[in-house]
């Protein structure tokens, strides 16, 4: 792998008698999302502040492509720094300014930019953000979710390399949180720069991230994929995993992907290798129109309905489900066969072309940031599988049955 953006050495950060943060190692790749995660109080922040120079360690080193940064001149570490944007978990927003000047204040404090250049700027993050209506407001007038927006349209107006989020989703409804997640991947895939974040949102933040890290009692107990994760052995899953992730998504109430793989090994690894069961892949395509059109929150209300359809039809008929991606899903129905899936899924598909529409599109709307009419589709796989099969090989096979089943059409 290439030299790492950010690498930490046996860096040790004492506050008084307690220590924070003991001999931790870690790497960070540019070009990722990686999210750090933890239980409360672990000293997340304190890594974090780290990077961005607000803490100095007392032990170890800290590495830039390389090269410790108490060993750069001024010149070097002016330069490290000015790529960096920090968006503080209190989003940190000055009362006495509006939106606009709240945005603006890091164009104005560290560029020599004249002042069409920041309007410029502003406006295309204020417009990318959806925060054209609350410009001339004041942090006080305007919703929490909004506050977290104008933080972040404030954290990116300066075309950052790096960018530190610092539980950006903090007091957020179910809703606003994936909102907030799905504009940081955006974000993040359109600018292009390295995302760290400080996050407890256990699994959504899986489907953005590219590597986790883990701190547990004041070291890095995991580095890895999301995937790797699931795989990891350890007393950090227990008292950590479990008691940030529960047993279901609160956006979706369905179980997490984690849950969902316990549940399939302690359900059906058991039985005799003649049982079968069905493999169902959602998908819903088109989103990203979802997204431009009505904005974050409209799209996220859109997954939130899809989730309830389909633990309404495949729930009742004891089949558990889980939510894969943004935009995906997977529901295992034990003891059946693909006619019967199949009879299931028809049902299903009705309830989609009917009430199930007009559910997504009134939810969607309502949080809608602007008026307008989008279509998304609906395509579901079915694959049928034994205990001795895998899970993972034949979500794969699903996903290749995949075809268009119904189309869904929002208008204002």
């Amino acid at each position: 792998m290439d030299t790492p953006l950010i690498e930490f050495k046996d860096v040790t950060k004492r506050f008084g008698s307690r220590t924070v943060l003991d001999r931790v190692n870690l790497q960070i790749y540019e070009g990722q999302v990686t999210t750090i995660i933890g239980l409360s109080g672990s000293g997340k922040s304190v890594l974090i502040k780290h990077i961005i120079g607000l803490l100095k360690p007392n032990e170890g080193r800290i590495l830039f492509r390389g090269k410790p940064l108490n060993e750069m001149d001024k010149d070097e570490m002016d330069e490290c720094r000015a790529g960096m944007s920090y968006m503080f978990q209190d989003n940190a927003l000055f009362d006495s300014m509006s939106v606009y000047e709240n945005v603006a204040l890091p164009l104005r404090e560290t560029t020599n930019l004249d002042k069409a250049e920041i309007d410029r700027r502003v406006m295309a993050r204020i417009e990318q953000t959806e925060l054209g209506d609350a410009i001339h407001k004041y942090p006080s007038e305007i919703s929490g979710g909004m506050q977290k927006r104008v933080a972040l349209a404030r954290a990116l107006v300066t075309d950052p390399r790096i960018v530190l989020f610092d539980e950006p989703t903090s007091g957020q409804d179910p809703v606003r949180k994936n909102a907030i997640l799905g504009r940081i991947a955006e974000y993040q895939r359109r600018f292009g720069f390295t995302a760290i974040l400080v996050s407890h949102e256990i699994p959504d933040v899986y489907f953005i991230s590219n590597r986790i890290l883990a701190l547990y009692q004041q070291k890095i107990v995991f580095q890895g994929t999301p995937e790797e994760l699931e795989q990891f052995e350890h007393p950090f899953k227990d008292e950590v995993i479990q008691s940030l992730e529960g047993l279901q998504q609160e956006l979706t109430s369905l179980y997490s992907k984690r849950q969902f793989k316990v549940r399939y090994y302690a359900q059906l690894k058991r039985e005799t290798p003649e049982k079968t069961y069905v493999v169902a892949l959602f998908t819903l395509e088109g989103m990203g129109d979802v997204i431009a059109a009505l904005g974050h929150e409209a799209a996220q209300e859109g997954i939130r309905c899809m989730g309830t359809l389909i633990d309404r039809h495949f729930g009742a008929v004891g089949g558990f489900s889980a939510r894969l991606g943004m935009n995906e899903f997977v529901t295992v129905l034990p003891y059946a066969d693909l006619a019967e899936a199949g009879d299931i899924l028809k049902d299903l598909i009705e309830d989609f072309k009917g009430q199930g529409i007009q559910d997504i599109s009134a939810r969607a709307l309502r949080r809608a940031a602007s008026g307008g009419c989008v279509e998304f589709t609906i395509r579901v796989g079915l694959a049928q599988g034994q205990p001795i099969s895998g899970i993972d090989a034949i979500v794969e096979s699903a996903k290749k049955q995949q075809k268009e089943v119904a189309r869904l059409r929002c208008d204002s």
